[in-house]
């Protein structure tokens, strides 16, 4: 799929783009709000965690629907938060629900400035093959010597993110990175990787156990991953 055909997909989608994403989610229990808080508390401790303190500018790579911009904008206590995105269709939508927010087409990221932090979730596996690096280069040009990226993707090694996948429209004919090529991608881009965690194993059913998951993380074993990388130089 080239890039033109990526934003008529998601252009296509953008309508139905909460019910198809709900439709999969359901098995789960939780809906994406649920997803996305944990995903940004995460990187948001995890930044703390290799001495990340200034947070001015954080970039939401793949915003989409913008539904993650002003968590971004709340967790990171931001001056601001803009939203790159492929899609016309999900940038107008984006505008829409987030009044007051910035959001870009993805071919302005260069003229933006830098940031201290950048987010992505499930964006990678959209986008084509051919094209990854040079998006992976993109993030690490929009960043600042020693801002951290947090790469969220889904994990291929879960069979419940495949059953998952399979259900929501938009995600059926994805091409999933595996944790190690997603390492190999950034480091090719010149990111230096941090480290690898795995989040979301158990289902809202089994909701006491998740109190675990922070010292499980280094397995393999959740539904997602995050890559932390920084730009060094």
């Amino acid at each position: 799929m080239s890039t033109t055909e990526q934003d008529a997909e998601f252009d296509a989608y953008a309508a139905e783009y909460d019910a198809s994403l709900a439709a999969g989610l359901s098995l789960t229990g939780e809906g994406k709000e649920h997803y996305a808080q944990r995903r940004i508390g995460w990187l948001r401790d995890a930044a703390r965690r290799v001495g990340i303190g200034r947070t001015d500018r954080v970039l939401d790579f793949g915003c989409g629907d913008g539904d993650a911009t002003p968590l971004l904008r709340e967790a990171f206590s931001a001056r601001e938060v803009v939203g790159v995105d492929v899609s016309p269709a999900m940038l107008a939508r984006a505008r829409e629900r987030n009044p007051g927010m910035r959001f870009e087409p993805i071919g302005a990221l260069a003229s933006l400035g830098a940031f201290d932090v950048a987010y992505c979730n499930g964006v990678f596996h959209h986008i084509p093959v051919a094209e990854r690096a040079a998006a992976a280069a993109s993030v690490r040009a929009a960043l600042r010597s020693g801002g951290v990226f947090g790469f969220w993707e889904n994990n291929p090694w879960n069979p419940g993110t495949r059953i998952i996948m399979r259900r929501v429209a938009f995600d059926r004919d994805a091409i999933m990175l595996t944790p190690p090529a997603a390492r190999r991608l950034l480091r090719a881009a010149g990111f230096t990787v941090l480290r690898t965690d795995h989040l979301f194993i158990f289902p809202r059913i089994l909701a006491t156990l998740r109190v675990i998951e922070r010292w499980v993380s280094r397995l393999p074993v959740g539904g997602q991953y995050e890559v932390l990388a920084r730009r060094d130089g």
